[in-house]
């Protein structure tokens, strides 16, 4: 079989089709932005052709695949971080005392069926050998958390803890990474951890003694040797109230980081501007604005994967501007590395959003990420910038058949803005997602066949100190 590489979807021929002789069926997990857990099954369904189960957990979904069609997983763009389900309890019975809890934990690690799960990591890793997914050796960039961390909430990003043994031994089968280890041919050693993300209060342990223990019984299952940051197996123990998911993972970082060289506060994940795009169907010839770019987050993901749209990226910061600018020529450059066209169906402007350089009733599509009021802008100023630029994207948007999908975390503000633009806009859908711990909100609107200037909520007119002080007030 051929792997693909994830910029340029040209077929990498692979050098052994051994692998191709033996193909199995496993299930492979995926963390998504929480929120868009159906847009990325979706995808899944569209792209691969396989139903998905979605969890209850947030922010996860599961779905078969056949070993020769492994790498279509690293061509997905809804999904963060993925990996490959070794086992999966859906109503678990823990033990009421955490003795025995961790006791029947340590019990598991030599009961479960291991045997596939590796064989898909072994094939999985001859991708990055490649450095077709990955770049530089395993876990490189990771930080452990050592720390017992628990989790009440659910949450995309649970709290984790990661737990390893450190002896020394040996194991066969399994090839070693290239540079991990200076031993004999014939003892080659394999590093691993086991990170552990739980969810729910009514366990009587922690993560950071689940996945001790856990980790404890595979290091004495398998004779690996423990390594916190240079491993090469990093084992998943995954708890949400009663539902236990073991996995070996796929990804040694998440996937949203494809396209951002140069990050700013704010930037968001890819992964979450793919789900934004998706819920707003870009079509082909369609004219896309994000009037607050930033980085260039959002265009640039429409540029690579609905490159069929024309993209205008603007803000007001010209620091923000450059860092659009350099990310698309840090895009354009690695395609022309890779022998690939360079050009992208993208543009870049500075401009005050309140008075866009842009001609009335012309762009199909708006889709940007509002100031949360947090680390950029505040609230207070929201409650004059939000009414002012709606009713610009209102101007520029096409009546009748524009669309709007808009991300803030400030959700009062906005539904007051909105609602004195009840004439040009009428919210579809919601999306309610996490970004960076903050509870935000996916505002999906359609701009209606009402005509720019001739409804009342055209006119609006700035509120006094004294207002503005009031509504700062109800906000907190």
């Amino acid at each position: 079989f051929c792997s693909y590489g994830p910029e340029t979807m040209e077929p990498i021929p692979a050098e052994n089709d051994a692998n191709a002789a033996h193909i199995i069926t496993v299930t492979v997990g995926a963390t998504v932005p929480t929120g868009f857990e159906h847009t990325a099954a979706e995808e899944v369904k569209e792209k691969i052709g396989v139903d998905v189960h979605i969890s209850k957990d947030r922010g996860r979904i599961y779905f078969p695949i056949t070993t020769d069609k492994l790498f279509q997983v690293h061509l997905l763009r809804s999904v963060d971080n993925l990996f490959v389900v070794v086992d999966r309890y859906d109503h678990y019975t823990f033990k009421e005392s955490k003795e025995e809890t961790l006791k029947e934990l340590q019990e598991l690690a030599s009961k479960l069926p291991w045997t596939n799960a590796l064989e898909v990591w072994k094939l999985n890793r001859s991708f990055k050998k490649k450095k077709c997914f990955r770049k530089g050796g395993s876990g490189a960039k990771t930080k452990p958390n050592t720390e017992a961390v628990d989790a009440t909430t659910e949450e995309q990003d649970l709290p984790q803890a990661a737990a390893a043994v450190e002896t020394q031994a040996n194991v066969e089968g399994i090839p070693e990474e290239e540079e991990s280890t200076e031993a004999a041919p014939e003892a080659k050693v394999i590093k691993f951890r086991v990170t552990c993300s739980r969810a729910g209060d009514k366990h009587s342990f922690s993560s950071n003694e689940a996945a001790r223990d856990f980790g404890g019984a595979v290091q004495e299952f398998f004779q690996w040797k423990a390594d916190m940051t240079k491993f090469d197996v990093e084992v998943l123990l995954n708890i949400h109230n009663d539902e236990v998911v073991i996995g070996i993972a796929l990804t040694e970082e998440s996937l949203h980081r494809r396209n951002i060289s140069h990050f700013g506060p704010t930037t968001l994940r890819s992964t979450l501007c793919y789900g934004m795009l998706r819920l707003c169907k870009p079509q082909a010839s369609d004219i896309i604005l994000d009037p607050m770019c930033g980085t260039g987050a959002i265009p640039l993901e429409g540029a690579i994967e609905f490159n069929s749209s024309f993209y205008v990226a603007g803000d007001n910061n010209d620091m923000a501007v450059n860092r659009t600018v350099n990310n698309v020529f840090h895009i354009q450059r690695r395609r022309a590395d890779k022998g690939s066209a360079s050009g992208m169906p993208i543009d870049t402007v500075r401009w005050d959003l309140c008075s866009l350089p842009i001609r009335t009733s012309s762009i199909d599509i708006i889709i940007t990420d509002m100031p949360f009021g947090k680390r950029m802008g505040s609230r207070k100023k929201n409650w004059d910038l939000y009414p002012s630029c709606l009713r610009e994207m209102a101007r520029v948007c096409r009546p009748g058949s524009g669309k709007a999908v808009l991300l803030t975390q400030d959700k009062k503000c906005f539904s007051k803005a909105l609602s004195r633009m009840g004439g040009l806009w009428r919210k579809l859908h919601t999306v309610w997602v996490n970004v960076g711990g903050l509870h935000a909100g996916v505002f999906l609107l359609k701009r209606t066949a009402n005509t720019f200037g001739q409804t009342p909520e055209d006119v609006y007119e700035s509120r006094g100190a004294d207002n503005a002080q009031e509504e700062e007030k109800e906000l907190s």
